[in-house]
């Protein structure tokens, strides 16, 4: 008798709403089936899972892209008690261009899921949000872009500052092996792991876990035309594409870091 009741309140302890709230997102038909398709690689239940995301949560979603994958998630997922706000680059050259427009046209195909989405273009010295005010900063393949643009210590230093204390930085990318040197161009698109922890640690924040939800051990790392030569861009076309489709995805390591 007593394990019953230890049980049952075990079990009305659990956040069981936020956790169905966050598998209808993920599951919802209604999201486009080239992203769904990517849910296997993605592990979206699992990634916002264990960044801790919750339906009154302030999310600050940094380069959406112009496929929205998870913009079709949080922004239903946080639509009645919290705020999604995406995060665009500048659009400066023809592809930042593109995404831009292709996001836009998203947002406005479907008012009813993406009415209330937050949209900022952050560069230069504009803040992407007030300081202090958001609880999650996520940004998923994204860091090897800024180390080739020389400016990841700034950018991560904005991030930084949007975050409340306590807030979570939720980070994914290509991992690098940690066996061979880190280009700091990052120019395979790959990460060392280690150094992407020591990067975040040197602007102000705590590591806090990893997880290895999208891990793959497939992914050789060692492709002429770096991580692109792998689905989803396949980037040698033709050449060698029943190889690369069989490895799959890149392996990526998924981070979570606090601001102190």
């Amino acid at each position: 008798m007593r394990l019953s009741v230890l049980c049952l309140a075990l079990l009305f302890a659990l956040p069981a709403f936020a956790d169905d709230a966050l598998k209808g997102a993920v599951d919802n038909p209604a999201r486009e089936a080239k992203n769904r398709a990517r849910d296997p690689y993605r592990h979206p239940l699992e990634a916002l899972s264990f960044f801790g995301v919750k339906p009154d949560s302030v999310v600050v979603e940094i380069d959406p892209g112009g496929a929205g994958y998870w913009t079709e998630i949080l922004a239903p997922y946080l639509r009645e008690k919290g705020r999604y706000v995406a995060v665009n680059p500048e659009a400066t050259s023809d592809e930042a261009k593109r995404f831009a427009a292709a996001f836009a046209a998203k947002l406005a195909s479907d008012p009813a899921a993406f009415g209330k989405v937050e949209t900022v273009t952050f560069g230069g010295d504009r803040a992407m949000v007030p300081p202090g005010t958001a609880d999650f900063v996520l940004t998923f393949r994204n860091l090897h872009n800024w180390m080739k643009a020389g400016d990841a210590e700034t950018t991560l230093r904005a991030f930084y500052a949007a975050l409340k204390p306590g807030g979570v930085l939720g980070i994914e990318d290509h991992r690098a092996p940690d066996t061979s040197p880190q280009d700091p161009a990052a120019k395979s698109g790959y990460v060392r792991q280690d150094y992407a922890i020591k990067l975040m640690e040197s602007v102000g924040f705590k590591f806090v876990a990893s997880s290895e939800i999208s891990a793959n051990p497939k992914d050789t790392k060692d492709y002429p035309v770096g991580v692109w030569a792998l689905p989803p861009t396949y980037r040698l076309k033709d050449v060698d594409h029943a190889k690369y489709e069989a490895i799959g995805e890149s392996d990526r390591f998924t981070l979570k870091f606090v601001k102190p």
